[in-house]
């Protein structure tokens, strides 16, 4: 069976990029447009792995990584975030919080496999 993967990104093309590269893969791919339709999808059932932006409107990936982390559901849940982000200082706070890795946009696809096949055991 297929890994489920959760995209949460503001923007539709990013989410269709996202999906498009991983759907290709072999995963399976659900969506959320922010934090709080994150939550929303998970409260539906379990995946194997979530990528989220940084910056979104309702509920920042941040405050999802760190509220993901508080539920014993999703404490050990891979969680890679994809952000155009890339300095230092935002990455401490996306370790801190409890994400599992960073990568910053543009993605290359294949790199995009290789770490998601990494983290998504």
């Amino acid at each position: 069976m297929a890994k489920k993967i959760l995209a949460v990104d503001d923007s539709k093309t990013m989410r269709d990029m996202v999906s498009f590269t991983l759907k290709g893969a072999g995963y399976e791919v659900i969506e959320a447009a922010d934090g709080k339709l994150a939550l929303q999808q998970l409260a539906k059932g379990k995946v194997d792995l979530v990528i989220t932006d940084v910056n979104m409107p309702n509920m920042d990936g941040l405050t999802l990584v760190r509220t993901l982390r508080a539920d014993p559901v999703h404490k050990v849940t891979p969680i890679l975030v994809l952000t155009t982000e890339g300095d230092a200082t935002k990455k401490n706070e996306g370790r801190a919080a409890g994400a599992t890795g960073w990568i910053v946009k543009p993605f290359e696809p294949d790199k995009l496999v290789q770490v998601v096949q990494k983290v998504c055991v």
